[in-house]
């Protein structure tokens, strides 16, 4: 049965969508947003498949009534696929005889199993309602931007028409791509910059950790042989009591206030010195990150402007569109070759705009 909380939530979800709320509540205006990218718009299914995203947000509110730890799983999926050659899916494609696929790499073998089941019964809805003309990697990227929103966030529109790739990377380039918890400030700064992400963009994304999971693997050296200087004591002794020693396979949330909630209180543990990964707490460290986290500590409004603005800008990297790669029919293998040559006949464009251990095994 659904929780009074949960049921309170939706409510409001309900209210937002239908009438919208000002900018200091929880839909984030589109003048905060970056430049859409070639070959993506806001309305690119309108017209095509007009309910795309009903289908998914309702399908995810079920979902989500019964298990809303599925959410963080959704959001770090497209985290990991925009990092690793771009946001095109690839790292839902299963292993082939050119070599192990993405999620075999080290950094996704935590992503949650279930993760990849629900896009994939996203897909299967959305090509029965439409057709095959919605990539996987479109439905990945929705289905982030309702699992941050379902979970009590901001609600964004999301640009689409994203193809999906053809191939997946490579174990090293999945590795060089996805920093790991134990990352300090300066390794995360270079990565994202990589990318033309700033080190704002990286406080802000370093966000989502407000929900979901890590496993003890993934701080560890935190704890043992000595602990971490930088963490409070009493949130070291209940991590201990969760992992006792050395490769402990337990798990623990990643904000200890509000651990099912999509708010600000992960920065309030940063600044509490309670951040589970290094890669998280190092951001409150170090100088040049430190104003970042304590401005979205103590203004939710600002971290949802920001987090909005970098989610989009991270949803676009590396983008495949036009006739660039394909639409999946099932979203963890390519199209046969019979039918990779398929397009939409109708395509919308905006005139104006041109499992190991689940649980955290990368600092996203």
């Amino acid at each position: 049965m659904a929780s009074s909380s949960f049921l309170q939530m939706m409510m409001l979800v309900l209210f937002i969508i239908a009438f919208g709320t000002t900018k200091s509540g929880v839909v984030v205006n589109a003048q905060t947003s970056p430049p859409i990218a070639p070959g993506l718009s806001l309305i690119f299914h309108e017209t095509n498949c007009p309910n795309l995203e009903t289908i998914i947000r309702n399908r995810l509110w079920t979902i989500f009534n019964s298990d809303i730890a599925q959410a963080a799983g959704l959001l770090r999926l497209h985290f990991h696929d925009c990092f690793v050659q771009g946001c095109d899916g690839s790292v839902l494609l299963d292993g082939s005889a050119s070599g192990p696929s993405e999620k075999n790499a080290p950094p996704n073998l935590s992503l949650k199993a279930e993760a990849f089941r629900i896009i994939e019964d996203l897909r299967v809805r959305v090509h029965a309602a439409c057709g095959r003309i919605v990539s996987c990697s479109d439905i990945v990227a929705i289905a982030a931007r309702d699992s941050v929103f379902l979970s009590g966030g901001p609600y964004y529109r999301v640009p689409l028409g994203r193809r999906d790739g053809l191939n997946f990377a490579t174990q090293n380039a999945t590795l060089q791509n996805l920093p790991p918890p134990s990352a300090n400030a300066s390794v995360l700064i270079s990565a994202l910059a990589t990318l033309n992400l700033t080190a704002t963009d990286l406080v802000a994304l370093s966000g989502g950790h407000t929900i979901g999971i890590g496993s003890c693997g993934s701080f560890e050296d935190r704890l043992y042989p000595t602990q971490d200087t930088t963490m409070d004591q009493t949130f070291a002794r209940n991590l201990k009591q969760t992992c006792p020693a050395l490769n402990a396979t337990n798990t623990t949330v990643l904000d200890i206030r509000t651990p099912n909630v999509f708010d600000n209180r992960y920065y309030v543990d940063l600044m509490n010195r309670q951040g589970l990964f290094t890669s998280d707490q190092d951001l409150y460290t170090d100088s040049r990150t430190r104003p970042i986290v304590t401005s979205y500590a103590v203004n939710q409004s600002l971290f949802f402007e920001r987090f909005v603005f970098s989610m989009i800008k991270m949803g676009q990297l590396s983008v495949l569109t036009g006739s660039q790669g394909e639409i999946r029919s099932n979203c963890s293998a390519r199209n046969p070759a019979s039918s990779s040559s398929y397009l939409s006949s109708v395509v919308d464009i905006d005139q104006g705009q041109q499992e190991a251990v689940e649980g955290e095994s990368a600092a996203f």
